[in-house]
């Protein structure tokens, strides 16, 4: 038997990056899945060719009523959703000074508004089942400063505290709420900041700093990491697992190399 048997999901940002590798790995074990993205043409293909078992919507999670559309779709075709991953995301790089508030804006209603109103938009299916599973996926700018992310990295920050208050408010109905915060990213969100001519595979490398393992591995196998840990959390093996943060990156964020000293 698959480990999400018997589940129903909606993953949003999923016709590509992270969530494309998220829904292929869900779909592996036994779940069926509505794809929820903007992107009309790569997410119809998508769930063409991944079989009858994975559905595309079309949802702009900042729109409240796309939310209603896409739980309806889902309950419809497959059954109510007991597993929500809050994927979709844009990234914004640029120093405070060349911020301006509409780009802030645009960041945090994509990031944020939208995984609030999605955990809101399930909460009543999941309820009804007496539970489920919400992944949230954040990142590493979640947990620490960065030079040029002000609006992702507090749109991201704010993803943490909206699964915090969400795992307290909802555990008494069953359901589970975590974030997920990968160094990895899709290649397609990072290719407007990498300098032209430069290989993507060969910039996401140099992030590679802790694990000499690492290195030498693509994009997409880290996205693969990430959609196992997803596959986890969706699954009954973490019924123990809420309100946590669960760091992928590498060891990004386990601290820093003092050159000249021991263990260097």
């Amino acid at each position: 038997m698959g480990r999400l048997d018997g589940k129903v999901a909606i993953v949003t940002g999923a016709s590509r990056g992270t969530g494309a590798a998220i829904v292929r790995r869900f779909l592996a074990e036994g779940a069926k899945v509505v794809l929820a993205d903007v992107r009309d043409e790569e997410g119809m293909l998508a769930a063409r060719d991944l079989g009858e078992a994975a559905h595309y919507a079309r949802l702009d999670v900042t729109d409240q009523l796309g939310w209603t559309a896409t739980v309806a779709t889902a309950t419809e075709l497959f059954g109510p959703p007991n597993v929500l991953v809050n994927n979709a995301g844009i990234l914004h790089m640029a120093s405070i000074e060349d911020t301006t508030p509409e780009d802030f804006e645009r960041v945090l209603r994509v990031n944020q508004l939208g995984t609030f109103l999605g955990v809101r938009a399930v909460v009543e299916a999941m309820r009804a089942q007496g539970g489920g599973a919400i992944v949230n996926v954040a990142s590493v700018d979640a947990l620490q400063g960065k030079n040029g992310v002000v609006a992702y990295a507090s749109s991201k920050w704010g993803v943490r505290g909206i699964t915090k208050v969400a795992a307290l408010e909802l555990g008494r109905w069953g359901i589970r709420v975590n974030t997920i915060c990968p160094e990895a990213g899709s290649a397609a969100m990072m290719a407007p900041y990498i300098p032209e001519g430069v290989d993507p595979e060969l910039a996401a490398s140099f992030y590679q700093r802790r694990l000499a393992t690492q290195k030498a591995r693509g994009i997409a196998e880290r996205l693969d990491d990430i959609a196992a840990l997803a596959v986890f959390l969706a699954s009954d093996e973490s019924a123990s697992c809420t309100g946590a943060d669960f760091v992928i990156d590498s060891g990004n964020t386990a601290g820093t190399i003092v050159k000249g000293a021991p263990g260097a």
